[in-house]
């Protein structure tokens, strides 16, 4: 039943692995993209300021009649002295004189177009430019209709400019019409100007645009002869702000598809690679992409050439990492496998010995197996942290020279009776020797590199040898050497020692003494700092260890 269990639970987690996988791959099908959205929301945005901007056409509107309205009052206001001073009977009798009033009226109409009419006293329209003005006619001339895709832009345009003249209309104004016959008690301003007061009215025509109305008091000595109501329309103003809106309209219009497709051009440059990118991502997880065929933007000179760059190196150093793991398991699995087939052969021998000395060798080939044994899973398990804490802790300044006296010392300390002599020699001519041996790592990692490659010179090494640690540095590389004067190395072994579970011993040493990961170490030590390690003899005998490490720059201090 606890196989069955195992077995249950392993399915489940494998149906909850395929499950998120296929949520993965399932995304939402949208369409239109969040980005692409955010990007026209944005362009339209700043785009919606500059359409707001056709509102402030209306402050031209109000500023174009209310200059009319001033013309007007300065017009009617003269006319209104020259009727007071010329149309009226003698200095003595101050009544208007219907001829010379007609005429005055007459000659500044010709000139300003302007309807004029005559109240009298008692309210009576007297006289009215309309009718004798007699010297003008209205000429219409029928226009042609306009047909298709140009009657519909025009309905289109006009119904525009109607709504944004119901925008502007912050007031209702009442709608113009006259009365048969017309009285002064028709306007309101007649009826003021009769009482020596001018004022005007706008007023709304059955065409939707506005009259402007204008009505002063005729006077002699003060006295009030009459009320004069001057009136013009602002069609003329309404064409030009028309004008005006429609030209912005064009050019809102121009300015309304430019951003549209350069927003979509926009969207379409960065969304579809991302989306692109982000599918590839997802069939990589999914355990369906090699990663080989991820797309390529590292052409493109911007962010997305460069996340798709980060893209390839990530999924490249992922597939390095798996290939390393898979290798590495294969390499343990190989390893382990020796010493427990000698274990488990010792083990079964061991019930069949007749003698006690065959039973003490037997445990004695037991007791150097499972150190053995003891001895790889610790090295492997060392192997294995490295690259965790390599990633994880953040690289530091770590200053190479007291890194490599404190080892010195604490092998002198420790074993100097037993190890050959160490001898720790820094080149650097004319500088501070603290400032110059810097380079940016894990100090706990570095410190083991150097054990481990101290520790390979020792074990090579007579006792009454010699270590020669020489510390230096290049332009852009500091540099340890680490000689002995051992037997030295196979050249054609020279590259293999790097190797995990490679062990090239000397003949005297005991087989099992080590596990054949130290300079395996090293060098994924090395790597990950950004340097290199390299393995060649001595002419005069023995090996050499040379590692380079990217130096630091020189403090200014240290450079003066």
């Amino acid at each position: 039943m606890a196989v069955d269990r195992a077995a249950t639970g392993n399915d489940n987690r494998t149906g909850d692995r395929t499950a998120d996988r296929t949520a993965r791959l399932l995304r939402p099908q949208r369409r239109i993209s969040p980005l692409t959205f955010r990007i026209l929301a944005v362009n339209l945005l700043a785009l919606g300021f500059l359409a707001g901007g056709i509102l402030y056409i209306d402050q031209y509107q109000e500023t174009m009649i209310r200059a009319r309205i001033e013309a007007l009052v300065k017009d009617a206001r003269v006319m209104a002295g020259a009727l007071g001073e010329a149309a009226t009977v003698t200095t003595d009798r101050t009544e208007l004189r219907r001829k010379p009033a007609e005429q005055i009226i007459a000659r500044v109409v010709g000139v300003t177009k302007n309807r004029t009419r005559l109240f009298r006293l008692d309210g009576k329209l007297w006289i009215d430019s309309r009718n004798i003005a007699v010297d003008q006619s209205v000429i219409i001339d029928k226009l042609s209709a306009r047909t298709g895709w140009h009657r519909f832009w025009d309905g289109m345009v006009y119904s525009i400019l109607d709504m944004l003249d119901n925008l502007r209309q912050q007031k209702k104004l009442a709608l113009y019409h006259e009365i048969r016959p017309q009285t002064a008690a028709h306007y309101p301003e007649v009826m003021a100007a009769l009482d020596g007061n001018t004022g005007y009215r706008i007023r709304r025509l059955s065409d939707g645009a506005d009259i402007i109305t204008v009505a002063t008091p005729v006077q002699r000595f003060h006295r009030v002869l009459g009320a004069l109501l001057l009136s013009a329309n602002t069609r003329d103003i309404k064409l030009a702000v028309q004008q005006t809106r429609l030209t912005f309209l064009r050019f809102f219009g121009i300015v309304l598809l430019v951003t549209l497709l350069l927003s979509f051009f926009l969207a379409r440059t960065i969304v579809r690679p991302i989306l692109r990118l982000a599918s590839a991502a997802d069939r990589i997880s999914a355990g369906t992409h090699t990663g080989a065929d991820i797309p390529d933007y590292s052409a493109r000179n911007d962010e997305v050439g460069d996340l798709s760059r980060s893209l390839k190196d990530m999924t490249l150093t992922l597939a390095r990492q798996i290939d390393a793991v898979a290798a590495f398991a294969a390499d343990v699995s190989h390893e382990l496998k020796n010493p427990l087939t000698s274990l488990r052969s010792a083990v079964e021998t061991l019930s069949l010995a007749r003698t006690e000395d065959a039973k003490t060798k037997l445990l004695d080939i037991i007791a150097e197996d499972v150190g053995r044994l003891d001895r790889l899973i610790s090295d492997i398990s060392n192997a294995s942290r490295l690259d965790a804490e390599i990633s994880r802790n953040p690289m530091r300044e770590v200053n190479l020279k007291p890194l490599l006296e404190t080892l010195v010392d604490l092998y002198d300390s420790s074993q100097s009776a037993e190890i050959p002599t160490l001898h720790l020699l820094c080149t650097a001519p004319g500088k501070k020797l603290d400032t110059v041996f810097r380079v940016r790592g894990l100090e706990g990692q570095l410190g083991q590199l150097f054990r481990n490659l101290i520790d390979n010179a020792i074990s090579f090494s007579h006792r009454d040898g010699d270590i020669r640690i020489m510390l230096g540095q290049t332009r852009d590389m500091i540099q340890v050497t680490i000689e002995d004067d051992g037997p030295g190395i196979p050249e054609d072994r020279l590259e293999d020692i790097f190797d995990r579970f490679y062990s090239e011993r000397p003949q005297a040493e005991a087989f099992g003494k080590h596990s054949g990961l130290g300079l395996s170490i090293c060098k994924q030590i090395t790597e990950a700092h950004g340097g290199i390690i390299i393995a060649e003899n001595r002419k005069q005998g023995g090996a050499r260890f040379i590692v380079q490490l990217p130096r630091l720059p020189d403090r200014p201090e240290a450079a003066s």
